[in-house]
């Protein structure tokens, strides 16, 4: 077949939160784009993954006024519980700001809703795109190649391409060797995670316990996100119900757990990664392509979230303004919130597993794990920081000055 020529301002590779966040607020500023992702729509829109968005993601929103289209799911009560050994610790995740806080809106309705406004609004979104590939990365005008569901090859010219298809996508793998520097660490953590048609909790609860930690997270009126430490490299098939309910009512305390039809579990090993830069020529990573984070905290799609917004407010500097300023500085931007974030995930991560089990961090570790929840329980300051971080900290903003006393 003859190759169909054409063009767009920005393609965009991968139609996750990072893409279609970006197809969105492009389209707001009247940048045409064109969003390429190898997979179905159905399989898209059912992928489960992250549950909250952060206060400072909703406000990113109102801003380019896209909140009432595609944020759904109640407001975020502002209380993370704490159940160490049995008894309930509520901390203040909002750092009180003025404007909307979080959102439990879990992944796959975010998407739902950024695909149902792109397409409304003209966009235009093509599914099941085969054979990607990126082309003179570093000249004025990029060529992304691909072939359609027909079979059809396409070949798009471009001013920019946004890669938002995720940690094992095509577009971070076309920037050549020694580009980029991969910050890698792997935290030596498993994790069993469940989705179950069982009432969700009070609150979203982190529990610390001898036998493991273990999580129980809203993910809807009637179903649940669990999660369980697990040895790293175990397999589902290892925790049948039986197992998996009995010890989530062990760790989180709660003999009383009412359970309920497991609709879907997989194990995984807790990891982090950086790739420094996260921008080669005109092509510019966003979200998972660039970074990935340990779940914990729930930063993961909020940072792909303030990536988007980045690269979106720079082509618009560019086109609109001909100020190519945010697009160079696009890397050093993003990436100081990156590390903030991996900072803090970092934190959460090894106080809440080293507080619990101490087989593998021993009973030193196990102690100052302990000591750093006792201050965050105890002290008002600890707990304007942890609110503040859990809410979306912005590094660079300045901070407020004290109030009077």
């Amino acid at each position: 077949m003859n190759e169909v020529p054409e063009s767009a301002t920005v393609v965009v590779i991968g139609a996750g939160p990072a893409g279609l966040t970006v197809a969105n607020l492009l389209r707001g500023c009247g940048i045409d784009c064109v969003v390429l992702e190898r997979r179905s729509r159905e399989y898209v829109t059912r992928r489960q993954r992250a549950g909250i968005v952060e206060s400072r993601a909703v406000r990113m929103f109102e801003s380019w006024g896209l909140a009432d289209l595609v944020l759904a799911g109640p407001p975020h009560d502002g209380i993370l519980e704490f159940r160490v050994d049995g008894e309930s610790h509520l901390v203040v995740d909002s750092d009180g700001s003025e404007g909307s806080g979080a959102r439990l809106c879990p992944q796959q309705v975010l998407v739902e809703k950024l695909t149902a406004a792109h397409l409304a609004a003209g966009g235009d979104l093509r599914y099941e795109a085969a054979d990607v590939s990126l082309h003179d990365l570093t000249g004025d005008r990029p060529t992304v190649r691909y072939r359609s569901a027909d079979g059809t090859p396409h070949a798009i010219t471009c001013a920019f391409v946004a890669g938002c298809d995720g940690d094992h996508g095509v577009t971070r793998s076309a920037v050549p060797d020694g580009v980029l520097t991969a910050h890698a660490f792997d935290h030596g953590i498993g994790w069993l995670t469940v989705l179950a048609d069982a009432p969700p909790p009070a609150h979203p609860l982190l529990a610390v316990s001898p036998q493991g930690f273990a999580a129980h997270f809203p993910r809807g009126p009637h179903s649940s996100r669990y999660y369980l430490q697990c040895p790293p490299g175990e397999r589902p098939d290892a925790w049948p119900d039986a197992r998996v309910w009995d010890a989530l009512r062990t760790r989180l305390g709660d003999p009383e757990l009412t359970a309920g039809p497991i609709t879907d579990r997989e194990t995984f090993a807790l990891r982090s990664l950086v790739h420094d830069p996260m921008q080669y020529g005109r092509l510019f990573l966003v979200g998972d392509a660039a970074h990935i984070v340990s779940p914990m905290g729930g930063k993961g799609m909020n940072l792909a979230l303030h990536d988007a917004d980045v690269f979106a407010r720079a082509v618009r500097d560019h086109v609109r303004d001909h100020d190519d300023t945010a697009l160079r500085t696009y890397s050093q931007r993003c990436l100081r919130r990156v590390w903030s974030d991996q900072e803090f995930s970092h934190w959460l991560t090894r106080t809440v597993h080293d507080a619990g089990d101490d087989t593998r961090s021993g009973p030193f570790l196990r102690n100052l794990a302990r000591a750093r929840l006792d201050r965050l329980f105890t002290s008002p300051a600890a707990g304007r920081a942890f609110a503040e971080l859990m809410a979306g900290l912005d590094p660079g903003r300045p901070c407020p000055p004290p109030t009077d006393r």
